[in-house]
């Protein structure tokens, strides 16, 4: 079995967007999980805090 170019483009591109879509995925769970909310929450807010240091 030969590999041209063509084959080789063709499978890095599916499996590329097989990667892409599970990071995807992956992190719209890691944002919508229920105990990282907090945590976000802080994060949300530090910008408005004003530090007198």
């Amino acid at each position: 079995m030969t590999f041209d170019h063509q084959t080789l483009a063709a499978i890095a591109k599916s499996y590329g967007l097989i990667y892409m879509m599970i990071v995807f995925v992956g992190s719209v769970i890691y944002a919508c999980w229920p105990s990282n909310q907090s945590k976000f929450d802080r994060a949300a807010k530090s910008i408005l805090r004003e530090d007198d240091e």
